[in-house]
């Protein structure tokens, strides 16, 4: 059963601008270690902080919580498989509040936008 669905859009210009006015202190409280490395080891490691930066909206948005429900931004972390197939990893209240669900993430992209989507589905236990 699909409990909520999510989709967020990133204009590469915006991630640009915030980095560049906030620096480390915008990616340090917005990214996990693994993202700030992940992003920081590509040639354009903007367009991968971007990406990031839209799933943790597009979760935030599926789980319906609103900011003041507990979501925090270093909960969801992304990584990627082998492939490059994007997944997330979900730390404190929004491992908590999911528990027994599964997310479900796209990223895609284009020169100047990102766009990343959210699925949570709740686990059907088998009798």
């Amino acid at each position: 059963m699909i409990l909520g669905i999510g989709i967020d859009v990133v204009e590469l210009s915006r991630m640009r601008e915030l980095i560049g006015r906030w620096g480390e202190r915008f990616v340090n409280k917005v990214f996990t270690q693994r993202e700030i490395e992940y992003a920081s080891s590509k040639a354009d490691g903007t367009q991968h902080f971007a990406g990031r930066f839209a799933v943790k909206e597009a979760v935030a948005k599926a789980l319906s919580t609103g900011w003041s429900g507990g979501f925090r931004w270093k909960d969801v972390e992304v990584t990627n498989d082998s492939s490059g197939k994007p997944s997330v990893q979900l730390y404190g209240t929004v491992k908590e509040l999911l528990k027994g669900s599964n997310v479900l993430v796209s990223i895609s992209h284009s020169e100047h936008v990102i766009v990343a989507m959210a699925v949570i589905e709740r686990v059907e236990k088998s009798v």
